[in-house]
């Protein structure tokens, strides 16, 4: 065998060893950004068929085991770690919703299901999974009951996301978010007696960010100054009572709908503000 042969013949074996270790590289590349994709990919889409809503009913919340893929005690997306909560008792919050629909219809869910646009669900970031929750829309009135069994939604105002039909029936679709309070409740929950006149609309439309509650007066003053340069005429301090004692609040708004309130948001980290919540009065 020649020289010119022996050459040929190592680069034709390397060949046959590279390419197999290059399609798998490829696969872990391709099936690490498909996991990635509900993160990372902005905007969904509706179907194309219209659907009659009136006919899926709500979630039935009954008592499931916690999935064993989606309660890690934490996980990390995007540098900023979550902690999934141990149990969703008592969990009432007031926030921004979004929705999902065919991009992710038919993919795995964090919880292991399969995502199914035309189903009740939701996600959210820290609630354990599954976690069944009253979703009401304050802008409307209207409510629904939802299974949350995915994990997301990972932006910086949003507190739950929202499957298609249940989008739908909160009227939230065509805009795209939509204000909303976000109960969880027991398995042993009647739907046709759900408390509604706990709920209050927000007749105007409007929210607040809240980004600070102090026991003296001038700390929320020196911290209404350092947040002028961000958002100066719309900073204000209220006070209120909880247990006999007067707290006093620095919210920024009000705002009517999410894209002034992201804004706000994204900004927030430069000014030392890592917290929040959304209030609407």
């Amino acid at each position: 065998m020649t020289i010119s042969h022996i050459s040929k013949y190592r680069i034709n074996y390397l060949s046959i060893l590279i390419k197999p270790i290059f399609f798998i590289f490829a696969y872990f590349i391709l099936s690490s950004c498909s996991r990635l994709d509900k993160v990372i990919t902005p905007g969904d889409a509706a179907p194309d068929k219209e659907i009659d809503v009136s006919v899926i009913p709500n979630a039935k919340p009954k008592n499931e085991p916690k999935s064993r893929y989606g309660n890690p005690k934490s996980y990390v997306v995007f540098g900023k770690r979550y902690y999934v909560m141990n149990s969703s008792k008592g969990y009432v919050e007031k926030g921004i919703a979004s929705w999902y629909g065919t991009k992710f219809h038919g993919r795995r869910t964090s919880s292991g299901e399969t995502y199914d646009m035309y189903a009740m669900t939701a996600a959210h970031k820290t609630l354990p999974l599954p976690t069944y929750a009253e979703v009401t829309n304050l802008n409307n009135g209207r409510s629904i009951i939802v299974k949350i069994n995915d994990r997301g939604p990972f932006h910086e105002n949003r507190i739950i996301d929202l499957s298609y039909t249940a989008a739908i029936k909160l009227d939230i679709v065509k805009k795209g978010t939509g204000l909303v309070e976000v109960k969880a409740i027991s398995s042993n929950v009647n739907q046709e007696n759900l408390v509604e006149d706990e709920i209050i609309t927000n007749k105007n439309n409007s929210f607040y960010i809240q980004v600070g509650t102090f026991g003296e007066l001038q700390n929320a003053k020196v911290l209404k100054r350092k947040l002028e340069p961000l958002a100066e005429n719309l900073v204000e301090i209220s006070n209120i009572v909880i247990s006999g004692e007067t707290l006093y609040r620095v919210t920024i708004g009000p705002f009517k709908d999410s894209k002034a309130s992201d804004r706000i948001v994204s900004k927030l980290s430069n000014f030392d503000i890592f917290e929040y919540r959304i209030v609407t009065n």
